[in-house]
């Protein structure tokens, strides 16, 4: 009997594809199955406080993974997180998060249940807005990031790139315009307004949420992802992905939404709502993968930077020759 044949392993341009045939065979059929419910029932609520301080209880599901990787799994296995390129990346994105709430949080999101927070206010234009909200951001970022350099470099280190610094150094600049994330961005946006005020039950307003959601994942990648792709450890992006918007799913679909923790304005989102869910936008899905998209390229990036041993501006842009 012959020995069996090893096959290659898929290239990083395959894998990320496969990264996102991973996600569309569940969502496909997952939207299917929910679109037979053509008549939701509602909750009825039978206390003016249903659930005290449940929003704030609920960060425990971004906390206690955070926890548990960092002082726990990664120090148990003598992982050493690359700390510049992890704290640079919080130090960029965690503000972004903050500048959502600061900006857009009055005007993207409702916060009808106080009884479910500490009510203590933090600033926000248009009004203040549960503290909870920025540390909701500041660890939803902490745990996305954590949980991919846990996978990529323990439980999936198999797949990943392992010498940096000579890889890196060989590296022209790290921006290289990538069109494709562009114009996908721009067809996305498009569609997100065709169908807002063609096909959507709520066609006033402009879906603002969505089309910063859709910035925010396809900006960065216009000007990283060919250099980001080749590093990118697809399997460990894909199970990050895949349980934080399970985790997501379950927090707002049960609990968030239903319960008055946090809801969506109409005006603001693109209309395309989850009847089953207690009308959850499609926006919120949405969120979860731009998310855990902009943080592994923004990650890998800022890596591949401070690898080089190179200055910001002859790293990015390229050397003077």
């Amino acid at each position: 009997m012959s020995a069996p044949t090893l096959r290659h392993p898929p290239s990083q341009r395959q894998s990320a594809w496969i990264a996102l045939a991973i996600l569309a065979m569940v969502a496909i059929p997952a939207a299917i199955m929910l679109n037979t419910v053509r008549f939701p029932g509602t909750l009825q609520m039978v206390n003016a406080n249903p659930t005290p301080y449940g929003y704030t209880w609920s960060l425990l599901l971004f906390v206690v993974p955070i926890v548990v990787i960092a002082w726990w799994m990664l120090p148990s296995e003598g992982i050493e997180i690359p700390r510049g390129a992890f704290w640079r990346t919080i130090g960029m994105l965690a503000p972004l998060g903050f500048a959502t709430d600061f900006f857009f949080a009055n005007r993207f999101f409702t916060f009808s249940n106080v009884g479910a927070t500490l009510q203590i206010g933090a600033p926000a234009l248009g009004g203040k807005v549960p503290v909870e909200e920025y540390v909701f951001y500041l660890t939803g970022f902490l745990v996305v990031l954590l949980m991919y350099i846990w996978l990529d470099e323990f439980w999936l280190a198999a797949y990943n790139v392992p010498d940096y610094r000579a890889e890196a150094k060989q590296l022209p600049r790290l921006v290289r315009f990538h069109p494709t994330s562009v114009i996908l961005g721009v067809v996305l946006i498009v569609a997100g307004i065709v169908y807002k005020k063609f096909f959507s039950a709520s066609p006033d307003g402009f879906p603002a949420y969505f089309t910063f959601l859709v910035a925010a994942a396809f900006v960065p990648a216009s000007g990283f992802f060919p250099t980001a792709r080749p590093f990118i450890n697809w399997r460990a992006f894909s199970l990050t992905l895949v349980i934080l918007v399970l985790v997501s799913l379950i927090w707002e679909a049960t609990l968030a939404v239903p319960y008055g923790w946090w809801g969506y304005q109409s005006r603001q989102m693109v209309g395309l709502r989850v009847g089953a869910w207690s009308g959850l936008p499609i926006e919120a899905v949405g969120l979860w993968i731009a998310v855990t998209y902009t943080t592994v390229i923004v990650f890998e990036i800022t890596k591949l930077w401070l690898a080089s041993g190179k200055p910001a501006k002859a790293a990015f842009l390229g050397e003077r020759r």
